[in-house]
């Protein structure tokens, strides 16, 4: 059956790797929600210009709504993504995404950006973002996490395209929201076109010469389980807390790294261009190197899902996991440790934003790996709630930080225990469940 599958006209073996190529330029677009914190500052600004001046929080929230309407939506687009297909599904949320960016641009209010950019656009992105990874993971029984860990690759390299797209479009005088407009069309466009290709293998499919492995002496045969069945076991229970943790340190992480980034530089510019702290020369330094800075940790944050999805398949979900969390530990000590070092920013942030990505390829990954494919599409919507749990918590912390613990210094020795948290729940509850 396998040298009768044909994809794009090619063997399915080669062609299913297109299918990976699509479902990440899909994510690209999805993705474009992390971008959200380089776009703010001038949103922030043009909402000034009719007179309003909105808090932390204010600009905040159209960005939190938007993480949990993604998170919430994704387990009930779940079952959707099986009876319907990827491809009709995806047609929908991808057209939600860009209008979600085209209202935006109309909004005449931060409160206005709720409904407009994080309902419409969250509820977009929860619908889609399981269409592609189901597609992977499908197609991909042999390199599982290398293909899901790809595929999540353009969610994480989008923020810094975005970015830099936006520099540059704001450079040539175009206004904020002209931008938006911009986005909008493009990702409606781009995701609806490329839902078309979008498919699961036939029933039985694997590819030529693979053979599922045979478990290993004395462990139970894997099993396929449904999402009520999914809910039962301690596995699950697990798979969620660990994912609940990754994703509260890694959204805080690209929540605060602005701020940190100020604190940390702020003194650092001021001793190289031999002027005071407060001077606004330092400031416009600062503010383009955190720029600068950003853009690479968005890199590093969707390099790390190919990188942590390749070590699932070698090393095993529950290992990969307990490294991840040894990472998240080793970054917030540092930072908690030599705080006003410039170098210990950089290493930290890289870090924590690497181990999100690792994270949305981990996650995945140990679904279909742990509760098979049968109802995966079901099954991961329901564990991704956790990210959706560590984004609310993540976002509120990142806005309320300072206010909240006197200082961002705190904020690393808590994130600190939680890792280490994180290494106990993975190594007693991250294991191959049995089916009752």
């Amino acid at each position: 059956m396998a040298d009768d599958v044909k994809i794009f006209g090619m063997p399915a073996e080669s062609g299913r790797w297109v299918l990976v190529i699509v479902g990440m330029i899909i994510q690209l677009c999805l993705g474009a929600v992390y971008a959200y914190g380089a776009l703010r500052g001038s949103i922030e600004a043009y909402f000034k210009t009719l007179g309003i001046t909105p808090t932390a929080m204010d600009m905040t929230w159209p960005f939190i709504v938007f993480l949990a309407v993604f998170a919430l939506t994704m387990p009930l687009a779940g079952p959707y993504i099986q009876k319907m297909g990827p491809k009709k599904v995806c047609m929908v949320g991808g057209a939600l995404c860009g209008l979600g960016w085209l209202a935006a641009s109309f909004a005449p209010s931060p409160t206005m950006l709720i409904p407009l950019y994080g309902i419409i656009g969250g509820l977009g992105v929860g619908i889609a973002y399981g269409c592609p990874i189901a597609v992977s993971a499908q197609w991909f029984p042999d390199k599982r996490g290398l293909a899901v860990g790809t595929t999540v690759l353009g969610f994480g390299l989008s923020s810094a395209i975005v970015s830099y797209s936006t520099k540059y479009m704001l450079g040539i005088n175009l206004g904020i929201m002209d931008i938006l407009k911009i986005f909008g069309i493009a990702f409606l466009i781009i995701t609806v076109v490329l839902s078309i290709f979008l498919m699961f293998p036939p029933a039985g499919w694997k590819p030529a010469g693979w053979t599922a492995p045979a478990p290993k002496p004395g462990a139970a045969a894997k099993a396929d389980f449904m999402r009520n069945e999914m809910t039962k076991t301690g596995t699950f229970k697990g798979l969620w807390l660990c994912y609940t943790i990754g994703a509260l340190a890694g959204l805080t992480a690209i929540g605060i790294s602005g701020p940190v980034g100020t604190e940390v530089f702020t003194q650092i510019k001021a001793l190289e261009l031999g002027l005071p702290a407060t001077d606004p020369a330092v400031a416009t330094a600062v503010k383009d190197l955190i720029f600068l800075l950003i853009v690479p940790f968005a890199m590093v944050n969707g390099l790390a899902r190919p990188v942590f999805g390749t070590l699932t398949d070698k090393l095993g979900t529950k290992n990969t996991a307990i490294l991840s969390f040894v990472l998240i530990f080793a970054a917030c000590m540092l930072m908690y440790m030599f705080y006003t070092s410039g170098n210990a920013y950089i290493a930290a942030f890289a870090i924590l934003w690497a181990c999100l990505g690792g994270w949305l390829a981990i996650a995945p990954t140990a679904t279909a790996s742990y509760f098979g494919l049968k109802d995966n599409a079901k099954n991961y919507g329901l564990v991704f709630t956790a990210y959706g749990a560590g984004a609310v918590i993540g976002g509120i912390v990142s806005a309320q930080a300072k206010m909240l613990l006197g200082g961002y210094k705190p904020f690393f020795l808590i994130v600190a225990v939680l890792a280490l948290l994180g290494i106990v729940v993975a190594f007693m509850m991250m294991k191959p469940p049995v089916k009752r």
